[in-house]
């Protein structure tokens, strides 16, 4: 069975298991599979977002703290009010946003979990630099949990794992002898390479896309997330692999996609108020 056949054999379209499991994300329509509860994965992620409050140390008190809970608090509205307006189910509806800001400049990085938990880490505030920069990357974290791509990764993972052993099966046990005589998860490795990567690579990318979305209906201005991600390939100084060996798009890809959306997305999604 080749990568294709694959693919389309655990693909979306293509699933026998009983379950109404493929649905759209939003705005963008693109199909998903989603075979694990929603619900469950925002309580998991939950019990994490406190275990890590427990761990890192938060700033608890400062004026960037504040400018993180202003924007998120101006993209949570503006996600809610797109949605009424457009007379479509709010994905946020089930959220529980919180967020924090992590004491740790070494890190230049934000994460939203499922369920609209959020991170932000001090050394990123470096790549930012100003408002419209922090709310570039908090609108693109945000677009994720809000498309749901945490349950999708999930699932995709799940049927997966189904579909190989399936293979295994029907060819005798094949796959199991090729991973005891490499010593090594073959198919995994290639199955990451092959299938995963480019998968979460374009959930990234509409991430990028849904989080300069939110961002311009938010109010800020988006322009300056080109900027955001030219300093950060600067700050990495091009230490970063292969788009190939990536989970995400390399920085010359992601800018040149940025600036094809954004004067669009400018006249599409202007502030909501």
């Amino acid at each position: 069975m080749n990568r294709r056949n694959f693919i389309n054999f655990i693909g979306c379209g293509c699933i026998s298991l009983g379950l109404q499991a493929c649905t759209a994300a939003p705005i963008t329509d693109r199909k998903q599979l989603k075979l694990l509860s929603e619900s469950k994965l925002n309580a998991q992620a939950a019990k994490i977002y406190e275990k890590v409050k427990k761990k890192e140390k938060l700033v608890n008190d400062s004026k960037q703290l504040e400018e993180i809970k202003e924007i998120g608090k101006k993209i949570q509205f503006s996600i809610s009010d797109y949605f009424y307006k457009s007379n479509l189910e709010d994905p946020t509806i089930n959220f529980d946003w919180e967020y924090i800001l992590i004491e740790n400049k070494k890190v230049k990085n934000a994460w939203c979990m499922p369920g609209g938990k959020i991170a932000v880490y001090t050394g990123i505030l470096d790549i930012t630099k100003n408002i419209n920069g922090l709310a570039a990357v908090m609108g693109h974290e945000i677009a994720h949990a809000v498309a749901k791509h945490s349950v999708e990764r999930a699932s995709r993972g799940v049927l997966l794992n189904i579909g190989t052993k399936i293979i295994d099966i029907s060819t005798g046990g094949k796959l199991s002898q090729v991973n005891r005589t490499t010593g090594m998860d073959t198919v995994g490795m290639l199955s990451q390479l092959g299938i995963m990567n480019p998968f979460n690579r374009k959930q990234e990318s509409e991430a990028d896309y849904l989080g300069l979305i939110f961002s311009s209906l938010s109010g800020y201005d988006i322009r300056e997330t080109v900027k955001v991600w030219e300093r950060m390939k600067k700050a990495n100084k091009g230490k970063q692999p292969l788009e190939f060996f990536s989970t995400h798009p390399s920085p010359d890809n992601r800018i040149k996609n940025i600036n094809e959306w954004v004067n669009e997305i400018i006249i599409k999604y202007p502030p909501t108020a």
